[in-house]
């Protein structure tokens, strides 16, 4: 039988090469751009978000100005003390507010303000973060027990931040939590030198 005449590259030079087709490549790229579009719609509107911080209640953890990527509550809601959060209760500012979580459900949160000092279950808080120590009151009753559901919220900057001590935001059900802060994405200004300190862009502990 006569062997099929091989090209050196040891195709059959007998076979017919594929044409391209300019309107199928051209299909094929926008149907791979709008599911790239998709994806990321999809994506910043149920897993992440970018938020904007708004005042100086977190300093000297973050800035005024700095952006955040921020996991969404869908992806992860189980809150625990020092995460930061991102939470929203229009009856007390129709805008998201930073604050770190202090307490979880079921423990005790109890504050000295003539000391400073912040209590959980009877234990003095070790707060490194903090700007200065907790002396403002503003209106809580202590001491208080975080309600099921419900976290106990502090800005870093406590003696210019409304935060779970004020009377009119206490404890905050979950549900009202947009998520967890988890990188800082774009630093703002320092609220010192107006200058952005680059270095700072990283996760958020």
């Amino acid at each position: 039988m006569e062997e099929p005449i091989r090209s050196p590259s040891g195709k059959q030079s007998g076979k017919a090469s594929e044409k391209k087709d300019p309107a199928r490549d051209l299909f094929e790229w926008i149907q791979a751009l709008v599911s790239s579009v998709l994806a990321v719609v999809l994506l910043f509107t149920f897993a992440v978000r970018l938020i904007g911080v708004d005042g100086r209640s977190m300093l000297p953890t973050l800035q005024h100005g700095d952006r955040l990527l921020v996991l969404s509550s869908l992806l992860y809601n189980d809150y625990q003390y020092k995460d930061i959060v991102i939470l929203r209760k229009e009856s007390f500012d129709d805008k998201p507010i930073v604050k770190r979580v202090i307490a979880t459900e079921g423990q005790t949160v109890d504050i000295d303000f003539q000391a400073g000092v912040v209590y959980v279950d009877g234990l003095a808080l070790d707060e490194p973060y903090v700007n200065e120590l907790t002396y403002a009151e503003e209106g809580t009753a202590f001491p208080l027990t975080v309600p099921e559901g419900s976290v106990f919220v502090m800005g870093d900057n406590r003696n210019h931040s409304s935060d779970s001590r004020h009377s009119r935001l206490g404890t905050v059900d979950t549900r009202y939590v947009i998520g967890r802060a988890v990188f800082l994405l774009f630093p703002g200004p320092d609220s010192e030198t107006e200058k952005r300190v680059f270095s700072r862009i990283g996760a958020l502990a």
